[in-house]
């Protein structure tokens, strides 16, 4: 069973899945989003995927996971987006040992172990808003992301916030782990799956999540998703981590 709500933190969401037998599979899809994840006894941090990551249940634990806005999850890693992208590895290897140990404490005693993470996240986030080097930064990046779930071109959100294309790409790479034009794929790719999911007809939703056609947007679903949207629909699309690995700096493809 999967569950989620709005969290405290602006933007995020608190979700769990309950525990499930050891090799069952799932698959996350791309959502521009990054997480903090309580996954197998471990914290854990969810990068920015651009294509469908699917994992292998290792000990049938429940997961607890916050995700975070697109462009917030630099703000409370402290790390560029595309460090991390399609990528999930230990908190530690972004964080202090040290921090990492008393944060792992407090869940551990802690009736609401989701609301230890939300009250970590709001604590670095105000951190980060008093010590920022760009006090636009934040303000940037959900303009770009709102702008994009408009249906803008990179060349119109570019202007929007007074930067050049390839200011914005890098802007943009730090911010999400790619590129505006990825992003915008990854943003109409979620839009479009919720419409399809709340009964819409293949045709009307390509048309009104702003694909040239149904075939466009059944090849964009099996570039993102990696099957076919038909596929894809039959199951509620699930968000379990998988296995932790080293950060690694990768370039926008």
């Amino acid at each position: 069973m999967y569950e989620e709500r709005p969290s405290r933190v602006p933007g995020a969401v608190v979700w769990s899945q309950a525990a499930k037998p050891p090799g069952t599979r799932g698959r996350v899809l791309p959502d521009g989003c990054m997480d903090l994840l309580l996954w197998n006894g471990e914290l854990v941090v969810a990068g920015p995927d651009t294509r469908a990551h699917v994992s292998v249940e290792r000990l049938g634990e429940p997961v607890t996971g916050l995700r975070l806005r697109p462009g917030a999850g630099p703000r409370v890693f402290g790390v560029h987006a595309h460090e991390l992208r399609d990528q999930r590895v230990p908190l530690s290897a972004v964080w202090p040992e040290r921090e990492v140990r008393e944060l792992a404490e407090r869940i551990a005693g802690a009736a609401d172990p989701a609301g230890v993470l939300e009250a970590v996240a709001q604590r670095r986030l105000r951190t980060h808003e008093r010590e920022a080097a760009d006090p636009r930064a934040a303000a940037l990046a959900d303009a770009v992301v709102a702008a994009l779930r408009q249906g803008a071109s990179v060349t119109r959100a570019a202007a929007g916030v007074s930067l050049s294309e390839r200011q914005l790409h890098r802007r943009c790479l730090d911010a999400f782990g790619y590129g505006a034009k990825t992003l915008a794929r990854v943003l109409r790719l979620q839009a479009a799956l919720s419409l399809a999911g709340a009964g819409n007809s293949l045709a009307g939703t390509a048309l009104r999540a702003g694909y040239a056609d149904q075939a466009h947007f059944s090849r964009e679903v099996k570039a993102l998703a990696g099957v076919p949207v038909t596929e894809l629909l039959r199951p509620v699309p699930l968000r379990p981590p998988s296995e932790p690995d080293l950060p690694k700096s990768r370039s926008d493809g």
